[in-house]
């Protein structure tokens, strides 16, 4: 019988910060966030921080900063690690993240080489709406991307 582990989406905390360096410096090599935005990220109020937890580990997250005033939330951050992709946990950090951010429309900035991550968002719902150039640290241009809610739900 295949083993089935089963991944939850749950709260992450400040508790998860040496978890959460880790998969930055994993998933992010040249773009890792500093201690101090993961300080942030993990204790400032209103921000949306959830993890994916297999096993007790953490092995995805995903960040969002809800702003209501301009009537939308940006995926500050969202990564799964590298031996635990193509399991749909990206997805499912994606789309726990949007229902935590209840606004009429999500955006995100991925690296446009990022063609994996570029066909989630898409095959997510999203679409190109900007285009940063030299928005990484080595120089490579950003998509700003993003999707309409649907205030119905559907």
């Amino acid at each position: 019988m295949p083993h089935h582990t089963m991944t939850d989406i749950v709260s992450a905390s400040i508790l998860d910060l040496g978890a959460l360096r880790h998969l930055e410096q994993v998933c992010f090599p040249q773009d890792a966030w500093p201690l101090l935005d993961l300080i942030a990220v993990l204790s400032f109020p209103g921000v949306v921080r959830l993890k994916a937890v297999e096993n007790g580990k953490m092995i995805g997250f995903v960040a969002g900063d809800p702003r209501p005033g301009e009537g939308m939330g940006w995926i500050a951050t969202i990564g799964v690690l590298p031996d635990q992709r193509g399991k749909g946990v990206g997805r499912a950090l994606l789309n726990a993240c949007e229902r935590e951010m209840p606004l009429p429309r999500i955006r995100l900035s991925v690296r446009q080489s990022n063609h994996e991550a570029i066909r989630m968002y898409e095959q997510a719902g999203y679409r190109s709406v900007d285009h940063w150039l030299r928005y990484y640290n080595d120089g490579e241009d950003a998509l700003v991307m993003e999707k309409y809610m649907s205030e119905t739900g559907l």
